[in-house]
Formats: C-alpha cells, sequence, structure tokens
C-alpha cells in the first residue's frame, strides 16, 4: 500500500482533496449569504469531492509516472516505476481505476462535478503522454489542473452560482501552479532534453523562462488580495496570504538571484501551501 501511495504522491493528493474542500465551503459561505432561505453544509458531498480528487489527482501522478518512466531514470530514479517496485503495466492499470472510480463518485454529487472529473480525468492523460512536452501549453494544464479544484468544489452548489463565488481562488491557484512548473521544467532541463521534449527551458532557455516564471508568480502575488476585497474572506487571509506572498518573493529570488531551480521549485510548493491555509483561515 505504502508503494502505491507513492506512485500517486499522496501528499500532493490531500493538499489537492483540501483544496476542494475550501472550495466547497467558501461556495457554501457565498451561496448561504446571497439565499434568504436556509441550506445545510452538505457534508456528505463535501466528502465525496474530497475522495474524487484525492483519487483523480493520484490517478494524473500515477499515468505521468508510466510515460515518464525514462525520464525519471535520470531525474527521479527513486520513483516506484523507474525503482522497479511496481511494474510499468500495473502503474497503467491502476492508474485508470482511479480515474474511473474518481470520475463515476463525482458524477454521483451533480453532473456538472462529473463533467468536470471526466474532462479533468482526459486532460491529464493527454497532459501525460502528449502536453507535458510542448512548450508552455503543458505548465497552463497542469496549472487549470490544480485550480479546478476549487471550481470543483464550487460545483456542488452550481445551481446557486457556487463556481462564480470560487472562480478568483481558481485563477490565484492557477497562476501560482504555472509559475512553479515553468520553475521545474528548469530543473529537469537536462533529462528533458534527453528525452526530445520540448519544453519551455529548452526552446527559449532557462533565463528568460525564469523571468516568466518570475512575472506570472508576481502577478498572483498583486492578485492575492481581491479575495479579501471582494469580501470572500475575512482579515485573517490577509494576514497569512502575506507570508505565502513573502515566500513567492523569495523563490523568484532563488531563481533569479541564485539561479537554484531546485530550491526555487520548493519555496513555489511552500508558498502554496501558505496560500491555502489562508484559504482555509480567510473562509
Amino acid at each position: 500500500m505504502q508503494t502505491y501511495l507513492k506512485l500517486m504522491r499522496s501528499g500532493n493528493c490531500l493538499m489537492a482533496a483540501i483544496a476542494a474542500v475550501v472550495g466547497v465551503f467558501i461556495a457554501y459561505n457565498i451561496v448561504v449569504a446571497n439565499n434568504p432561505f436556509s441550506i445545510q453544509f452538505p457534508v456528505f458531498d463535501a466528502t465525496k469531492v474530497s475522495l474524487v480528487v484525492f483519487m483523480i489527482t493520484g490517478a494524473g501522478n500515477a499515468i505521468n509516472d508510466y510515460f515518464d518512466v525514462d525520464i525519471d531514470r535520470v531525474n527521479k530514479p527513486e520513483r516506484p516505476i523507474p525503482s522497479g517496485m511496481i511494474g510499468l503495466r500495473t502503474a497503467l492499470y491502476f492508474s485508470l481505476a482511479l480515474f474511473a472510480m474518481g470520475t463515476i463518485l463525482a458524477a454521483s454529487i451533480n453532473m456538472i462535478c462529473g463533467a468536470i472529473a471526466l474532462i479533468n480525468s482526459l486532460l491529464l492523460i493527454y497532459y501525460a503522454s502528449n502536453l507535458k512536452r510542448t512548450a508552455l501549453f503543458g505548465n497552463i494544464a497542469v496549472g487549470y489542473l490544480t485550480g479546478s479544484t476549487f471550481l470543483f468544489g464550487g460545483a456542488v452548489f452550481f445551481e446557486n452560482d457556487g463556481i462564480n463565488g470560487v472562480f478568483v481562488l481558481f485563477l490565484l491557484a492557477t497562476l501560482a501552479t504555472i509559475a512553479r512548473e515553468i520553475v521545474k521544467d528548469i530543473e529537469d532541463i537536462e533529462g528533458d532534453r534527453e528525452d526530445g521534449a520540448r519544453t519551455l527551458p529548452i526552446l527559449i532557455g532557462s533565463q528568460k523562462a525564469a523571468y516568466l516564471a518570475s512575472l506570472i508568480g508576481f502577478v498572483a502575488v498583486l492578485a492575492s488580495p481581491l479575495p479579501y476585497l471582494q469580501s470572500l474572506m475575512s482579515l485573517r487571509y490577509l494576514f497569512i496570504v502575506a507570508l505565502a506572498d513573502i515566500l513567492f518573493v523569495v523563490a523568484v529570488y532563488q531563481i533569479l538571484g541564485k539561479n537554484n531551480p531546485a530550491k526555487s521549485s520548493k519555496m513555489f510548493k511552500m508558498a502554496m501551501a501558505f496560500a491555502l491555509i489562508s484559504f482555509i483561515a480567510g473562509a
């Protein structure tokens, strides 16, 4: 079991699942504020949302490792597939089973949730098989997929405009993830070049890619007060998201000033974790 959780990268799955539940909670607050009738928090549906996002995120990570086995032999030889802990075909079947279970469970919430789950599952498979090796479009796809966890949470209340309520959170998460994905491509440039990938750093150079990642990161920082200004978040959000913004700035410094993409990627990940905490506290 531990090996399969490692293949899924369960820590990332858990963060995504929490983000989706936060999306449900925020959408619920917005719907209640704008609805004269009492609406109970959908505990059962929120639990389903967390399970769906956990499974589909894990499936995406697993199928990504399936297609990236040659790259991972260079960049990440300790992962389950290149290390031989899980067979290639076993990883594929495990991933497809998770996609199917997640999509079916999502459809049991409502058809909008089911549609988002299906679209995201197909996009994850296409990303792993083709899109990842294309400049920028692969980064944008991952950004959307990360941000869509909030859309998925808001879709629980699609009849009450829940998706519109969480859209700004979707936007912030998407921008931050795109920046980090570009930095990760800089970090993995040698293995990607050996595999014949055409990522952004390979096409335009690491320095220009770093400038673009920094620009997108700064846009996310500048846009971070929007949830508070739109009265979606409390003052607690501003205090905690300020810490996330500081970490984003440090991540930018690491990639531009220190030319250290590995450290920058870690700082981006920490910043996104603090941003998620700020969403929870602010909601």
